[in-house]
């Protein structure tokens, strides 16, 4: 018989790898955008309001087609997930409705106002207009994520008759985990539309097409990825500590550590055995990982062992996507760095090769924020709220093979929703004339 956890545990991945995807570029795009406006905004220039328009058609079509997916995705707690809505009810609705009226009617106002009035209103107001909808994105991501953190780290509650109930909205939303989670995910949004922009920018160059437009952006792209990429050693190293504190399984299976140690090492690479529980190669840094997670060599870091089976999380995965994760966002400053040297060089805009490889790693920021999410959600499993309500637990008593039905008609919609959203933006791309000051966005509708 079909495993109507599982059935239910695919239906929510796929459903939110899938939404996942676009929401980076869309916080990320929002603030390159404000800055766009503001430079035409103080300058008058019409580069930067040609270079706004494009990338406002761009930041359109992926925020239409976010905002279409996660709407599948919030309604799945009500049907494959009633035992879970029932006990996080009072207080997870919280969060949610916040991002509703404070962040999404901002933001979605202020788009609108930017694709179909950005002609009758001023500089001044368009530039308003594009830091709202950047403050409604990022506002808005950081209520979602405040809402998940609540689950890997509960606060602010009472357990009465079995559920959880309310009882400070403060720490409920500021709960140990939502900085750290919400600064980490913001600036892996920040990295992926510096790459999009770059990679976009840097395939005008390779084909000399809207040059005008190119050169500021990937300049700009460069500039803004390097800064956050940079930032990112920091965030991650926040967030890697407050998991070290409140979810020392989670860091174990990040770092295939099995035996509680002092001096415990930070693996380089690796390969966990968990039926032996022992990896079966390591390369490590003695003394780092202890370190990082608790600022001393000497302090001793939880093994996998010292948990119970049945509540230790995936340990495979979780090693595996946590150092992928890891080795893009290397592989990508490095990327960063070189572009650096070559913009103060002057070489950047003829540099063919350095051009391709931007263009080529468009995917890479996305690849890696998906293996976050995966890190940090098969992490946190056995537990759908950690410590309080394992993922068995709460589920809905669903027929299996409505879940097999359900999964494969997801899989069609998200396939055809992925591929027209890809057609739109290569079509986009490819047709655009820069000199086409002032076509609406009615192209892109």
């Amino acid at each position: 018989m079909m495993d109507l956890t599982a059935l239910s545990r695919l239906q929510f991945t796929v459903t939110a790898i899938f939404h996942f995807f676009y929401v980076p570029l869309t916080l990320g795009l929002a603030v390159l955008i404000a800055y766009m406006e503001y430079k035409y905004w103080r300058t008058n220039d019409e580069v930067w309001d040609k270079m706004a328009r494009f990338w406002t058609k761009l930041f359109a079509i992926n925020f239409a087609v976010g905002v279409a997916s996660g709407i599948t995705m919030e309604f799945q707690f009500g049907t494959n997930w009633a035992d879970y809505s029932r006990f996080v009810g009072d207080i997870f609705g919280a969060p949610l409705a916040a991002e509703g009226v404070f962040a999404f009617f901002l933001e979605s106002t202020f788009i609108g106002l930017l694709l179909f009035g950005r002609d009758k209103i001023s500089r001044g107001m368009r530039f308003l207009s594009a830091v709202l909808v950047a403050f409604g994105t990022n506002l808005s991501a950081f209520w979602i994520i405040a809402a998940n953190s609540w689950q890997q780290t509960p606060a602010g509650y009472k357990l009465e008759g079995g559920r959880a109930i309310l009882t400070s909205f403060k720490e409920a939303v500021f709960s140990p985990s939502t900085l750290p989670r919400f600064l980490h995910t913001l600036d892996g949004a920040y990295v992926t539309a510096a790459f999009f922009v770059m990679g976009i920018s840097a395939y005008y160059l390779l084909r000399k097409k809207n040059v005008e437009i190119a050169r500021p952006s990937l300049r700009v792209g460069i500039i803004f990825g390097l800064i956050f990429a940079l930032l990112q050693i920091y965030f991650g190293d926040i967030h890697a500590k407050q998991v070290a504190v409140t979810q020392p399984a989670k860091l174990a299976a990040f770092e295939g550590l099995w035996e509680t140690q002092e001096k415990a090492p930070l693996l380089i690479l690796g390969w966990p055995d968990t039926k032996n529980e022992k990896n079966v190669f390591e390369i490590g840094v003695p003394g780092l990982l202890s370190y990082l997670a608790h600022g001393d060599v000497n302090q001793p870091v939880k093994g996998i062992k010292e948990f119970p089976r049945e509540e230790r999380p995936p340990i495979l995965p979780t090693f595996l996507s946590f150092h992928l994760m890891v080795g893009l966002g290397i592989l990508m400053a490095l990327a960063l760095l070189w572009a650096v040297v070559e913009l103060i060089r002057g070489k950047i805009y003829n540099n063919r090769l350095l051009l391709k490889l931007l263009l080529y790693f468009i995917p890479l920021p996305y690849i890696a924020n998906e293996l976050g999410w995966i890190t940090a959600e098969v992490g946190r499993q056995p537990w759908i709220v950690y410590g309080l309500l394992k993922t068995s637990d709460a589920v809905s008593k669903l027929d299996p093979g409505q879940l097999v039905l359900t999964n494969l008609l997801f899989i069609a919609v998200y396939l055809f929703l992925g591929g027209l959203m890809l057609y739109l933006m290569v079509r986009t791309v490819k047709t655009h004339n820069e000199n086409a000051l002032g076509v609406a966005e009615r192209e892109v509708a």
